[in-house]
């Protein structure tokens, strides 16, 4: 079976919706660093306190409000170190892997997909024991974004 050939006009489409998924990733990751130092840096208790402030603010969204009392039910010192190593680790691999897909390495391509698979497994484990819709969403999301690095893999590797 020959491989699909895309036209100069294809090629250049795929770029730019790889190009715009791995930005917004990127901006993703970089949140997710910010977050994870601000869970550092940040006493649990004044993080409690702002979700209070959060849960009081949502009360007439009731499914936010619920969503927000469950979870600062389960916040506690522990949750806040692994949240904040989760996302300072996944933000960075990430961050980096996106820094070398916008300087076209070619290692950073299947080094992405690998990484990306990674974590929809836990994210798929996410979906099954939580039933998050956000979580949800970026997993997704995420199968967008390898796809648009798998296609834009091909076009380089051909070029």
């Amino acid at each position: 079976m020959e491989p699909t050939v895309e036209s100069p006009a294809e090629e250049k489409q795929i770029y730019e919706f790889f190009l715009i998924s791995v930005l917004l990733k990127g901006a993703i990751s970089v949140a997710e660093v910010i977050v994870g130092i601000f869970l550092l840096i940040i006493p649990t208790s004044l993080f409690i306190s702002l979700l209070s402030l959060l849960i009081e603010t949502t009360s007439s969204i009731p499914y936010i409000h619920e969503h927000l009392v469950s979870e600062i039910g389960a916040y506690g010192a522990g949750t806040a170190l692994f949240l904040a190593i989760y996302l300072l680790s996944r933000g960075l691999i990430k961050s980096v892997l996106i820094g070398a897909l916008l300087k076209n390495w070619l290692w950073a391509y299947p080094a992405s997909l690998v990484v990306l698979s990674g974590f929809l497994v836990y994210q798929f484990y996410q979906i099954a024991t939580q039933h998050s819709i956000a979580v949800i969403a970026i997993t997704l999301f995420d199968i967008v974004v390898m796809y648009f690095i798998w296609r834009e893999w091909r076009i380089v590797k051909k070029h």
